[in-house]
């Protein structure tokens, strides 16, 4: 399946399109299918996030939306050095979850 990603354009944090917004965390992220590019280029022009791009993804175990490539997976998450400044400062497995 194909993700949507980008940045926002007020704070720079990495954000997931969920169909209807953009969410900071990727397991709202939704399957775009081929439709990533009208997506990207609409969100794009109407200003809401910067330079948006498809990934590969899939749904682990639990159901929970992973990015295929380990770089997407650590834009997810946060910083890997500092597990308390993540997204999931509370979960200790947090960093397994890149790797």
């Amino acid at each position: 399946m194909k993700i949507l990603t980008g940045n926002d354009l007020k704070s720079g944090a990495v954000t997931w399109w969920d169909g209807t917004g953009w969410s900071l965390h990727v397991e709202d992220a939704c399957d775009v299918g081929d439709q990533a590019p009208v997506i990207a280029a609409r969100e794009e022009a109407e200003g809401r996030v910067n330079v948006p791009y498809a990934i590969e993804a899939t749904r682990d175990e639990d159901g929970r939306m992973r990015p295929a490539h380990i770089k997407d997976r650590i834009r997810a998450l946060g910083p890997t050095v500092r597990t308390d400044l993540t997204l999931r400062p509370a979960d200790p497995a947090a960093g397994t979850w890149v790797i």
